[in-house]
């Protein structure tokens, strides 16, 4: 009955897993060879033989040609090996069939085993001969269950793992979404080969676009440099070797057509396309776009760029939570510190301090008045010219007499430099 059984499992699992017939029964005789030896003891140089036409299993030993038998394992009476062999000789070896009377029942639960075994195993091998080379690659499986935070994608044959690490933190998965993936490594564990997938990586980008865009497909275009918050924002430098192709707008596509389908993919994911440059103050500018760049001073011993940005542009030039300062950090290899710039403050403060100074000099009045005068606008002898006594005495608390004085000389300066000055009552 075993036969029977055998001959029809080896020929179901050859045609249904593509294991060759050999590989399976090679599996057999050695877990039989196994199960010989509890069944039929520690017998001398035990094998097993499978007739790969009839399926008949036979257990044969070696066994030692003795007089008398002190151990029957390893050794045969003389009287009984003459039966099997006549001009035996006691020293001899004889090849003996030791199998045992219930050897077909363990010998098909044994076979049974070690059929399943070599299965699961075959199948990892192929898990991993048919992926090994597959990394970097995109696929797309469907959601079968969850491992704690890790999603578990059904690949077809296969079963692919993406990470907690690997996931888009902003995207929520369900059982039976379709959805796509990155191969980011086959890695032959413990467990078996495991598919490692990731949403988040940035090469994840990268394979969209080379598939999206033609002329990245075919090298016209080059994908120079990739930085990528998943889920949030991605920054791509592309450039062309052809002057006649617009990197950016191959990219970009017919109405943001290529572009708009790989947002899509990431989830409605930002993605800035900007034109890569050897230079790296031109590039800089380009990945701080749109924001409005006041200054830039590059220090290229320490890989560092100094920006300052007029107050408005700040926030547009860092990005939400640094973002857009971070990401073109990633995108050029350089540190970026942006600054607000404070020259203008500066220019303005020193007008200021230089009106102070003036007005205490020119007109005998004290800082602190000085610096009244300014607060409240004016800000240099010509300004003053257009206030009245009666006004300027109640702003500094003189008298009027004394406002008046005030103006005179801020008259007499005016006249001295040649400026026309303004009418006074």
């Amino acid at each position: 009955m075993i036969n029977t059984e055998l001959n029809a499992a080896l020929d179901y699992w050859e045609r249904e897993k593509g294991i060759k017939r050999e590989i399976l029964l090679e599996a057999v005789h050695n877990a039989l060879i196994s199960a010989s030896k509890k069944a039929v003891g520690p017998a001398r140089e035990l094998r097993i033989e499978i007739d790969p036409k009839t399926m008949v299993i036979r257990a044969l030993a070696n066994l030692l040609v003795v007089e008398r038998v002190v151990n029957p394992h390893d050794e045969i009476a003389l009287s009984r090996a003459e039966r099997i062999k006549p001009d035996v000789q006691p020293g001899d070896t004889l090849e003996v069939e030791v199998t045992p009377s219930n050897f077909g029942r363990i010998a098909a639960q044994t076979a049974k085993q070690a059929i399943m075994q070599r299965i699961r195993q075959a199948e990892k091998e192929m898990i991993f001969e048919e992926f090994k080379d597959r990394a970097g690659e995109v696929v797309s499986g469907v959601v079968r269950r969850f491992d704690r935070s890790d999603v578990v994608l059904d690949l077809g044959k296969f079963e692919g793992t993406m990470p907690n690490r690997e996931r888009v933190q902003t995207e929520d998965y369900s059982v039976g979404d379709r959805i796509r993936a990155y191969v980011v490594a086959v890695e032959n564990g413990p467990r078996g080969p495991e598919i490692i997938l990731s949403r988040s990586h940035p090469n994840f980008v990268r394979r969209l676009f080379e598939t999206e865009v033609a002329e990245i497909a075919d090298r016209t275009v080059e994908i120079k440099a990739i930085a990528r918050e998943a889920g949030h924002r991605t920054k791509l430098a592309v450039w062309s070797k052809d002057d006649k192709v617009d990197p950016v707008g191959a990219c970009v596509g017919m109405r943001g057509s290529r572009v708009k389908n790989i947002v899509r993919e990431l989830n409605n994911e930002k993605v800035d396309i900007i034109r890569w440059s050897d230079d790296i103050q031109e590039l800089v500018i380009e990945a701080l776009k749109p924001a409005k760049l006041k200054g830039l001073v590059l220090n290229h011993e320490k890989k560092a760029a100094k920006i300052t940005v007029d107050e408005d542009q700040l926030s547009l030039a860092i990005g939400k939570r640094g973002q857009n300062a971070r990401l073109t950090a990633r995108l050029t290899g350089w540190d970026i510190n942006i600054e607000k710039d404070q020259s203008a403050a500066e220019a303005f403060g020193n007008q200021i301090a230089q009106a102070v100074d003036v007005f205490v000099s020119t007109l005998g009045i004290t800082r602190d008045q000085a610096n009244t005068l300014v607060k409240e606008g004016y800000n240099s002898l010509e300004i003053l010219l257009t206030e009245e006594a009666d006004s300027l005495a109640t702003l500094l608390g003189n008298t009027p007499g004394e406002a008046a004085d005030i103006l005179e000389k801020a008259q007499a300066a005016v006249d001295a430099k040649g400026a026309p000055a303004a009418p006074t009552n």
